[in-house]
């Protein structure tokens, strides 16, 4: 049998309890082939399934609730701070909110299936003051139905997969290195294009103390706040003189938006 499942068959249902509440606690730790070779082990009877499902769900839920007092506690700051060692934060917080926004409690049934997603709703919840047994109804649900579908395929098909982990340990170092080469380059493409972004972003920013010697100086400007809802919610004030419009309002046609003055724009 391949190293990694008797790995699982030799330490048991704590591999799964430890390493499964790691990656939900936010540690760059893929579950998913750990998952597809307990559940192809469940299909040998090598591992109860029952249990290694149960076992996933308390584990995940565990770092679940961490998350959600975290964003009970200190708020909206929680959720950027998050957002910002991602690989896409300029966008990673537009998306939780949008999806938590029009889902509420349900979006937890799949945020763990949406990479980027699943730490950051958790603490949303809990920013939200989401009643604590709705949020463990909704999270529970959500971690068996991630654990269960992985744990399932593995259960299903887990004489294929135990063929594929022959190959790839006959493949030996030279398939972890261009997995690791893949990754590598993938982190490097976002890095440089967040860096470009944020070059062409410089050229025409504005500092607060530069904003507020203009509203000082009387200068005639439109200011739009581009926060989302939920962020607004959160944090309700804004400044002085300034309009709400949604971002990709900004790609329509606005008479708000006037062309004959400078126009600021800001968010989170």
């Amino acid at each position: 049998m391949h190293s990694t499942l008797e790995f699982l068959v030799n330490h048991g249902y704590l591999v799964l309890l430890i390493w499964v509440f790691l990656e939900q606690a936010g540690l760059p730790l893929p579950s998913i082939p750990l998952l597809l070779a307990a559940g192809a082990l469940g299909g040998m009877n090598r591992l109860n399934f029952g249990v290694a499902l149960l076992i996933c769900m308390v584990a995940a839920v565990s770092a679940d609730t961490i998350w959600y007092e975290l964003g009970r506690r200190r708020g909206i700051r929680i959720l950027h701070w998050l957002c910002k060692i991602s690989l896409e934060p300029d966008s990673c917080v537009r998306r939780t909110e949008g999806l938590f926004e029009k889902q509420g409690a349900k979006s937890l049934l799949v945020a763990k299936f949406l990479p980027g997603l699943n730490t950051v709703a958790t603490p949303l919840a809990g920013i939200f003051h989401m009643k604590f047994r709705r949020f463990l109804a909704f999270d529970a649900m959500g971690a068996v139905l991630w654990a269960g579908t992985y744990l399932g395929l593995g259960y299903i098909f887990s004489g294929q997969i135990e063929l594929i982990a022959m190959k790839a340990q006959q493949l030996g170092g030279g398939l972890m290195v261009l997995v690791v080469g893949a990754l590598i380059f993938y982190v490097g493409y976002k890095f440089v294009a967040r860096q470009k972004f944020l070059r062409e972003l410089r050229i025409s920013r504005i500092s607060p103390a530069e904003l507020k010697e203009k509203l000082d100086a009387g200068e005639p400007l439109t200011i739009v706040d581009l926060r989302h809802s939920v962020d607004f919610e959160a944090d309700p004030e804004t400044i002085p003189g300034a309009f709400r419009m949604d971002a990709s309002e900004l790609q329509q046609t606005d008479e708000r938006l006037p062309r004959d003055r400078e126009v600021i724009l800001y968010c989170t």
